[in-house]
């Protein structure tokens, strides 16, 4: 799957996977992750998602990345905000209010971009790849996330976690049934991805919710799926390299 395949949906108008509400989810979840405000947000692939707004609204700076320029100016369009837009050799700028969102290719980010993040929220990354491109994905996250993350400037390091930590949510379905995206990730996956112990950041993964969402979801029946569920994980990718408890 090319860059201009996003690129081109956005320019199509055809942005189904965008949320127009906040997810019921992250609502529900977030506070498993026990950050405290300040401590910053990753979202990629972050489209024109309003989560972004939620996450602000409980004190954090949120950091996003996103192909499609359109999306991008699409979010501070649509929300009544101004973007400043700052030029750099790799992205495009565009922040206002505590939100920052990269305009530029994934693969691009590097330690330097993340280094204040303390935490990331996935709920369309992963499954808007195919699966030799999720395991570059999972890979280059993993290398690119902050051994430590630095406390915010607000508060003592001591009141800080020393891990980061990752609220991810994927979709799972029949191989076969449906051709992605969004593609179907199941625990098994995720497992294989973040809890590779040759990775210096290997992850401690817990699931939290397995729920089945197909009756709720009519677009995914017509496309002949037998089976639709919904499954949230809290992963904590622990200073140092050790898995978190």
């Amino acid at each position: 799957m090319k860059e201009d395949y996003w690129l081109d949906r956005w320019k199509r108008g055809e942005t189904a996977f965008h949320q127009g509400e906040i997810n019921p989810y992250l609502r529900q979840y977030w506070p498993e992750l026990g950050l405290v405000p300040g401590s910053m947000v990753f979202v990629p692939l972050c489209g024109k998602s309003r989560d972004m707004l939620w996450l602000r609204a409980q004190g954090h700076p949120v950091l996003g990345i996103e192909l499609s320029s359109m999306a991008a100016e699409a979010f501070f369009v649509e929300n009544g905000l101004a973007p400043k837009r700052i030029r750099s050799e790799k992205f495009d700028c565009y922040e206002a209010d505590g939100i920052r969102i990269l305009c530029g290719d994934f693969f691009d980010l590097d330690k330097a971009e993340l280094a204040s993040v303390h935490a990331v929220y996935d709920r369309g990354a992963l499954i808007a790849l195919p699966p030799e491109t999720r395991k570059r994905y999972a890979a280059h996250l993993l290398g690119i996330l902050p051994a430590l993350p630095a406390p915010p400037a607000v508060l003592p390091a001591s009141a800080i976690s020393s891990s980061i930590q990752m609220l991810l949510i994927t979709l799972d379905y029949p191989a076969g049934e449906m051709e992605g995206p969004p593609f179907a990730v199941p625990p098994e996956e995720v497992e294989a991805l973040y809890k590779n112990k040759k990775s210096k950041a290997h992850a401690d993964i817990r699931l939290l919710l397995h729920e089945d969402v197909l009756e709720e979801n009519p677009r995914f029946q017509e496309r002949g799926l037998s089976r639709l569920a919904e499954n949230i994980f809290l992963l904590r990718f622990e200073a140092g390299g050790r898995p978190g408890p």
